[in-house]
């Protein structure tokens, strides 16, 4: 249980005093202070301590000298303060790593004065291992860690990574799973972990400065080191570091060390040189030709690299010379292969090879550095290698489509294999494996599998675009708020309209409905939820959809619409032996049937729903008996109540979690205990914060507000009732901005 200590409750209170101060609206404060509404929204609640210049910022909007209340944010800092989290996904450190000591000495200082850095050149100049060689010999000044993310700004066959997309795997990286919805309150909230922090980040491949800017750290002390082949001028906080050809010294030294040779022959070495521009991805290819041919002197290759024009046509058209027919044909095909990283199952699929084929020859590409091996068994390549890989394939490789149709069809049948071992609603028995397993394959691969849809649809291969998605059901069910969820939904069911599957169509637009549902778009979701229904779905997704339905129903303040989507959810469930789904349907309309005021009818409701579950399927139950009890019998309440929450911190269900937190609140408040209650609400919507549950969070601000009120905590209440009202308007939610407008005027009226 989160405990909010004196130093925070009085700095909330002195926010709250400047707040009303101001005489402003939650939303028209945040745009004066330029800060986003829902964090100043979080900062008033005490759901978290604002950083000092957020504390600056709201001063000055009222005129007041910040400087008095320095001490108490210092305090309420450092009693608020996350524990240290360490993360370190950068790629290895090249261990040849040559010269730069010019270079590497200039970034290291822009980051202890300035916290940023960005390294320009040419590509194959070295940007990346310079960035990465510094960003290791920094580990011990960032203790919480070090963070790689490719913005693919010039990858072949992938466009740039958007900013949006961008700051949900960054927040990703910091166990943010469901960041929120807008880029601009992900770039708040990027910030404000950072600011918590001490992390380097390496924004790595970046296509201009305007995919970069939402990125950068604010207050605090992490820094940020960024590649591009273009000089960023425009971000003016972030100092450029222009990288140059290495010098002949550097570069010969390079080479001797990739050759494995102690070079003495000055001239052919010369040749070499110049050959490979001084560039160093040339130069380690030249070198590792060189030592795979033992009998060949300096002067020979220097000979073989002058026969051909282009110095990265000479670089790598040398280093495939020394490759057998099948090792080459394996290059040319990886140049086509959708995602960012591979293993050898992979690479097997697409060249239709055994695996262990496969990884023998993927060996033989790392040693000739023409792969590249980040971590045991994962494999990636150069952009320029992989866009020369790619321009072969294009003049060579007359079936490469069916080399990707089969890497297509092993991404799939992966990912079925894996989502039929995990626990869900919608089969009964789940096949023998590890759940964790397969969703940490997912988490690893869950980029690519992105990648592979979108050559699916590219391709046209219809089959893939329809069953992917469904595939990933569960784990987009654990990380509801992904971006590319209703995208590709959309995509999946106008592919299953084409195959003729109306059912299948069904199941993925009910998918379509609930994704929308949580974003808090109820017209949306209903739309999709009202195709699905004239699609013909089968009786499962009937019976999901009519539970579903009813929740958009009771969202909306339909209950008695609410209650006979329920129902007949609960009928459907019971005819097909779905002892999970009729307990939730009976949960849900104990609930519905609590808020139309039938006490003890819910409190039956409930005990059924329990009665017909096991496990964490038995939470929605327990949690609704736990409400209709707290009139009547609190202790008993508040025991059910825990154990659904017990029940949700076991299966590690953090939308269960604060679900449960929230209601406590709401159980304490009824029984007589607001100031406990309050507890209970701010811990609910720390678990809150990083879901991007728009509608779990409207609910909880009603209910976080009331207490507040409770309480006389009456800015407090003010506050989220202003953030109900704002994100009410942005969702075009009429019923939901009346109950915050008419809950507004109850707690004015109590000031």
């Amino acid at each position: 249980m989160l405990h909010v200590s004196g130093p925070q409750e009085r700095l909330v209170a002195q926010l709250a005093r400047i707040k009303e101060l101001s005489g402003l609206s939650l939303r028209a404060l945040a745009r004066q202070t330029g800060l986003s509404s829902s964090s100043l929204s979080r900062y008033l609640t005490g759901r978290l301590v604002p950083p000092w210049e957020a504390v600056v910022a709201l001063c000055r909007a009222v005129g007041r000298d910040p400087r008095p209340l320095r001490a108490l944010w210092a305090e309420a800092a450092e009693a608020g303060a996350a524990p240290a989290r360490r993360r370190n996904d950068l790629p290895a450190d090249l261990f040849d790593f040559t010269g730069r000591k010019a270079e590497s000495a200039l970034v290291e200082e822009l980051l202890r004065t300035t916290g940023a850095a960005a390294i320009d050149g040419m590509a194959g100049v070295g940007k990346t291992s310079l960035a990465v060689h510094v960003a290791h010999r920094l580990v011990p000044a960032y203790p919480d860690g070090g963070l790689y993310l490719d913005l693919q700004g010039f990858t072949p066959g992938q466009e740039p990574l958007e900013p949006h997309a961008a700051l949900g795997r960054l927040l990703g990286a910091l166990d943010v799973t469901h960041p929120p919805a807008g880029t601009v309150e992900r770039a708040a909230l990027w910030r404000s972990e950072l600011s918590r922090l001490r992390i380097l980040v390496v924004l790595d491949n970046a296509v201009d400065a305007e995919q970069v800017r939402p990125l950068l750290p604010g207050a605090g002390k992490s820094g940020v080191l960024v590649t591009s082949r273009h000089r960023l001028v425009s971000l003016d906080a972030v100092p450029p570091v222009s990288l140059e050809p290495l010098a002949d010294d550097d570069a010969a030294h390079l080479f001797g060390r990739a050759a494995g040779l102690s070079l003495t022959e000055e001239e052919p070495v010369g040749q070499v040189l110049r050959q490979c521009g001084g560039l160093p991805l040339a130069l380690r290819m030249a070198g590792a030709r060189l030592r795979h041919r033992p009998g060949w002197t300096v002067a020979v290759l220097a000979e073989r690299l002058r026969a051909t024009p282009s110095r990265f046509d000479a670089a790598f058209g040398m280093s495939l010379q020394q490759l057998d027919a099948v090792q080459r044909r394996m290059f040319r095909l990886l140049g086509l292969l959708p995602g960012a990283d591979f293993d050898a199952a992979v690479a097997g699929a697409l060249t239709d090879m055994p695996p262990d084929r496969a990884g023998a020859a993927l060996e033989e590409l790392v040693d000739a550095h023409l792969v590249q091996e980040p971590s045991p068994g994962r494999y990636r390549m150069h952009d320029l290698i992989r866009q020369y890989a790619a321009d072969i394939a294009a003049e060579e490789e007359p079936r490469a489509e069916a080399a990707l149709r089969r890497v297509l069809a092993h991404y799939l049948a992966q990912a079925v294999a894996h989502e039929r071992t995990l626990p869900s609603p919608h089969r009964k028995d789940p096949s023998p494996g590890d759940p964790a397993r397969a969703m940490a394959w997912f988490d690893l691969e869950y980029v690519n599998l992105v990648a592979c849809f979108d050559a699916a649809v590219r391709l046209g291969v219809d089959e893939v675009v329809a069953e992917l998605p469904q595939a990933m059901r569960v784990w987009f069910f654990r990380h509801r708020g992904t971006d590319d969820q209703a995208r590709l939904l959309e995509a999946a069911a106008a592919a299953a309209a084409r195959l003729g599957r109306d059912r299948q169509r069904a199941s993925l637009l009910a998918d379509l409905g609930f994704a929308r549902a949580a974003a808090g778009r109820l017209t949306e979701a209903l739309s999709a939820y009202e195709l699905a229904e004239q699609s013909g779905p089968d009786d499962d997704t009937a019976a999901a959809l009519a539970l579903r339905i009813g929740f958009v129903r009771r969202d909306l303040g339909d209950l008695e619409a609410a209650q006979a989507h329920f129902r007949r959810a609960r009928e459907l469930f019971e005819k097909l032996g779905r002892h999970m789904g009729q307990s939730q349907a009976l949960a849900f309309d104990g609930w519905v049937t609590l808020r139309l005021g039938r006490l003890d009818e819910a409190v039956e409701l409930a005990r059924a729903s329990v009665a017909l579950a096991d496990g964490p399927a038995q939470i929605t139950g327990l949690v609704t008996l736990g409400l209709a009890l707290a009139p009547d019998d609190p202790a008993e309440s508040l025991r059910t109540l825990h154990d659904a929450l017990k029940l949700s911190e076991q299966h590690n269900l953090q939308h269960n979690q604060a679900w449960c937190h929230n209601h406590l609140g709401v159980a304490l408040r009824i029984t007589g205990a607001p100031e406990k209650a309050l507890e209970h609400h701010r811990r609910a919507f720390e678990l809150l914060e990083p879901l991007a549950e728009v509608q779990l969070e409207m609910d909880f601000l009603h209910a976080y507000a009331e207490t507040c009120r409770v309480a006389g905590r009456y800015e407090e209440a003010l506050a989220l009732l202003d953030r109900a009202i704002e994100l009410a308007r942005e969702l075009d939610r009429p019923y939901d901005e009346k109950l915050a407008r008419a809950a507004r005027e109850v707690v004015r009226a109590a000031c």
